[in-house]
């Protein structure tokens, strides 16, 4: 059974591809942030969108991308 990290990186995956994927044309190399409903703030400057995704979304409640950047590998827990 996967662990909390496992589900919100799973999560994020999900909401990107669906989300954010569609915005690699027009904002490519901005950044994204996309609520767990599918509402997204775009822009150019990533701690701009951060305070607002944690005002409008709430910490946590939100995926967080480099708009067409490819992640380099997941976040593990020690010891897994």
């Amino acid at each position: 059974m996967p662990g909390l990290l496992e589900q919100q990186l799973d999560r994020d995956d999900r909401l990107y591809e669906q989300f954010g994927k569609p915005l690699e044309t027009t904002h490519q190399g901005e950044f994204v942030a996309i609520s767990t409903d599918g509402r997204v703030i775009v822009g150019r400057d990533d701690i701009e969108v951060l305070k607002q995704a944690i005002t409008l979304f709430g910490s946590g409640n939100f995926a967080f991308r480099r708009i067409g950047s490819q992640t380099l590998g997941k976040w593990r827990r020690a010891g897994s």
